[in-house]
């Protein structure tokens, strides 16, 4: 047997060897992630306002799907407080009793839009969403989220429109708090807190919530609402629904596609960041389909949206999960917990769940990444101040378009202003030396002008404002380096003829060095800057310099031969 026969059938048996071992830490890890999904689940669908435990139903059927399917090995699709608040807002606009039919429409449409995204590769997208961008809006949803929970964590009847009069007027109006739901509420969040910082922070959300539920029952204070007294806790596994088209309207569908935006982009970060740690290569596209496909499972199952979870993910990892194997045992842990004991999951205080919700909106909150935004200054400290504004006093989906807006208009002005004109000049040592590209262009001499940047639409448009004046001179030649544009807009074509055609006018040349086949296409095809009398192209070369070289020797002879003749304008 060869070597190389011997090294693979090697790493063959090594790999059957550990691979029991993987299985037993993977189901370990699943049963803890269950154990953890199980109050992360009824929190978030509280705070969606439906049923409780259609929570749970996504946390059984999200992990399972998505993670027999994501390209990543690690993460997790279960459910997520961006998500949450949005279908919250969404559903707020029905009725309760016809929030399960429209919960199911809602989340089976964010289904069919990660699903659209996947199959038109949208993934490729996701980059151009910028970190300041993205920042603020999750740091407006966590806010949003702490302040919206805020009454059900003390027991008090909001009477005020916005999160922020709610606040103000629970604190300074005692009388409309109820005691012992405030009490049950804020020792959650205590234990919460203060458990996240010990060696139990793993088992934190599960204690904050039975510690005073225990702690309800044992003084008797029947008058703390109750899962199971908010609604009705099924038996069994879930079952699938009529779906109610109804309920379908186009602000539901644009809350759906405001979801699909928010799940798509958070699990595009949590799967490159995991691919990055374990040098695993991931395909953002192709999670989108995984998540696409989950959310439609969750929705005809009537459970809430589901995405890529960074909490969910990250405690995965610490477990030490080695394969998907982790995540799918932890949504069939999640149904054994539902088949076997459904009605002890009906005796959680409502309070306990608000408290969870505020507790991952204070986690969620990260001030010292926004801080570092905001002393970079520029336009990621307005882009991040905008789309935190948004969330705050506009709706969910519309503070989404806003973050979109924002996002295009961040890319449009950073590449504007990106753009740089450098002269390079050769030395008396032989170094090459850059140097401000001149005003005006002198007479009888070639002038080598490297460009950086981007030069689509206003990029072009400040390349155009650097380029020196030929006005006034004679047979001057410029050589324009394009090493690295591979291709452009109309917008530049037309300013580098017209560039051309003004150096005519003086018995100049125009040189466009290091050009690409794919740009070299685009100019024929454009019929401008066709090689002629003064338009000369030198195509691209794999050894660097040498095109521009090539580009000064044709210059130089350009400008002796030309010395002698006047230019056009001054002939008789």
């Amino acid at each position: 047997m060869s070597t190389t026969g011997s090294a693979h059938h090697d790493s063959a048996q090594k790999a059957a060897a550990k691979r029991p071992r993987s299985w037993g830490r993977d189901l370990l890890a699943g049963l803890v992630d269950a154990v953890v999904a199980l109050p992360d689940g009824l929190a978030t669908a509280a705070l969606v306002g439906v049923n409780p435990v259609y929570g749970l139903y996504a946390n059984a059927i999200g992990p399972t799907v998505g993670g027999a399917l994501s390209s990543s090995q690690l993460m997790v699709v279960a459910t997520t407080s961006a998500s949450a608040v949005t279908a919250a807002e969404a559903l707020s606009a029905y009725a309760p009793e016809q929030r399960t039919g429209a919960l199911m429409l809602l989340v089976m449409l964010t289904g069919a839009f990660l699903l659209l995204f996947g199959l038109l590769r949208a993934g490729r997208l996701v980059r151009f969403v910028s970190h300041a961008v993205m920042t603020g809006f999750m740091l407006g949803v966590a806010v949003t989220l702490v302040l919206s929970q805020l009454p059900a964590l003390i027991g008090y009847s909001p009477h005020s429109p916005s999160g922020g009069e709610t606040l103000v007027s629970s604190m300074l109006d005692l009388r409309w708090i109820a005691p012992h739901t405030a009490v049950v509420g804020l020792s959650a969040l205590a234990i919460l807190l203060v458990l996240k910082r010990t060696r139990l922070s793993l088992w934190s959300p599960i204690l904050a919530l039975v510690l005073p539920m225990l702690l309800s029952m044992a003084l008797g204070w029947h008058d703390v609402l109750t899962v199971g007294q908010q609604s009705a806790i099924p038996d069994g596994f879930p079952i699938p629904r009529r779906l109610a088209l109804e309920y379908l309207t186009w602000e539901l569908a644009g809350s759906a596609f405001a979801i699909a935006v928010v799940v798509a982009i958070q699990a595009a970060g949590v799967s490159q960041s995991l691919a990055a740690a374990h040098d695993r290569p991931s395909n953002v596209s192709r999670d989108m389909i995984a998540q696409g496909i989950a959310n439609c499972a969750s929705g005809v199952m009537s459970g809430i949206a589901v995405g890529g979870s960074v909490g969910q993910t990250a405690l995965n990892v610490s477990l030490g999960a080695v394969t998907r194997l982790a995540s799918i045992s932890a949504g069939i842990w999640l149904l054994v917990f539902l088949l076997l004991a459904p009605h002890v999951i009906g005796l959680a205080p409502t309070s306990g769940l608000a408290a969870l919700m505020v507790g991952a909106g204070v986690g969620a909150i990260n001030w010292r990444e926004a801080l570092s935004i905001w002393r970079v200054g520029g336009s990621a400290r307005i882009a991040i101040m905008v789309t935190f504004a948004a969330c705050l006093f506009l709706s969910i989906p519309a503070a989404v378009a806003t973050g979109v807006a924002v996002t295009m208009l961040y890319f449009v002005l950073s590449s504007a202003t990106d753009v740089s004109v450098r002269m390079l000049v050769r030395r008396p040592d032989g170094q090459v030396e850059e140097q401000a590209p001149p005003t005006h262009l002198a007479s009888h001499h070639a002038v080598v002008l490297d460009v950086w940047g981007s030069l689509f639409f206003a990029g072009a448009r400040t390349l155009q404002d650097a380029l020196p004046d030929p006005a006034g001179s004679e047979a001057p030649a410029v050589i324009l380096r394009m090493r690295g544009h591979s291709a452009v807009d109309a917008t530049l074509i037309k300013i580098l003829d017209d560039y051309a055609q003004r150096l005519s006018r003086q018995n100049g040349a125009l040189y466009l060095s290091g050009v690409s086949d794919r740009l070299a296409g685009q100019l024929k095809r454009s019929g401008k800057l066709v090689p002629e009398d003064n338009v000369h192209i030198v195509r691209f070369n794999a050894i660097i310099g040498a095109a521009t070289k090539t580009a000064v020797a044709q210059a130089e002879r350009w400008v002796v031969d030309h010395s002698a003749t006047d230019p056009p304008s001054l002939r008789s």
